[in-house]
């Protein structure tokens, strides 16, 4: 069984996941952004990325960095000062195994 909502109540729950997902994603600032791609192939910056891409595809100006305050809450460069650690080399190399070879 599956439910069914119309476009509007669709895209409002959708939004409503999404806004929870940055919230959890800015309260859980030991989580490093390659962790996040190393386990789930994606990352904040990813999310700001595609913020970028939905409003560029509608013609809502929105720049990248506007894009990633959006997602972390703070000018990205901040958040990177307060909550950035270096990667290990454990976590560089699961990085580079997990990238598609092309």
């Amino acid at each position: 069984m599956s439910a069914e909502f119309d476009e509007k109540t669709r895209t409002e729950l959708e939004a409503a996941v999404y806004r929870r997902l940055v919230e959890h994603l800015r309260q859980r600032t030991d989580v490093q952004n390659i962790d996040l791609m190393n386990l789930a192939g994606f990352c904040r910056n990813c999310l700001s990325n595609w913020m970028k891409d939905a409003a560029d595809a509608t013609g809502v100006p929105l720049s990248k960095d506007e894009a990633r305050e959006i997602v972390y809450g703070e000018p990205y460069e901040q958040w990177r000062a307060k909550h950035q650690k270096e990667a290990s080399a454990d976590q560089k190399a699961a990085f580079e195994k997990s990238r598609p070879q092309h």
